[in-house]
């Protein structure tokens, strides 16, 4: 483990979340280049992508209480694209429940309209045939409640994502009160999976602390 990231017995455990794909191996390769000592839970939505549906889940709220059914005590969550939004929507309900909080390629509840973003829904349709309606239509506005979220916070954006381009980054590290940007140059809307090498230890970094 590198100097200053150790964070003692009591340590919480780091709950991965997916995007709209679903599958929690998203994020393996960051995963397995952090301590072997942290508690790690790699997450996936069912009815996404081609994880098995739960009857039980229909909606963004639902990935949420998948969350914090999770979090019986203070997590971090690293999250990527949709799973941002509902790591802000789980911090924004229990905030006593998340300790830190690493968000890459998101909307983080933003309307995205002013920024031109590339629509990912065609595509995903054709990859995901059989994939839940709903994740098509769901979106949750959260730009007044943001500034409320104090947890720190590290933006990872990749400067060539047409979904999620360096601009929301840009935008979300000015109202959230403790966060802070870092940019991938080249990276796509997928680089914390492509590129774990670069990825991983900005994040040990920034969980890491005390």
């Amino acid at each position: 483990m590198e100097p200053g990231t150790s964070r003692g017995e009591s340590s919480p455990g780091v709950l991965f979340l997916p995007g709209a794909g679903g599958d929690g191996r998203f994020w393996q390769p960051v995963a397995d280049r952090l301590p072997a000592a942290w508690p790690k839970v790699l997450l996936g939505w069912p009815g996404l992508g081609h994880v098995p549906p739960d009857p039980g889940v229909g909606a963004l709220d639902d990935l949420v209480r998948l969350v914090l059914a999770r979090a019986d005590q203070p997590v971090d969550l690293v999250a990527q694209s949709m799973g941002g939004l509902v790591a802000l929507l789980a911090v924004l309900r229990r905030p006593d429940r998340i300790r830190r909080l690493v968000l890459t390629a998101t909307s983080g509840g933003l309307d995205l309209a002013r920024f031109s973003v590339e629509d990912w829904r065609p595509d995903y349709v054709r990859e995901f045939p059989s994939a839940a309606s709903w994740i098509l239509t769901a979106h949750s506005d959260l730009s007044d409640r943001l500034p409320g979220i104090r947890c720190p916070t590290l933006l990872l954006w990749g400067d060539a994502d047409p979904i999620s381009p360096p601009a929301v980054g840009e935008h979300l590290v000015k109202i959230l009160p403790s966060a802070r940007l870092v940019v991938i140059a080249g990276g796509d809307h997928a680089f914390a999976r492509d590129r774990p090498d670069e990825v991983a230890p900005l994040v040990l970094r920034h969980l890491g602390g005390s």
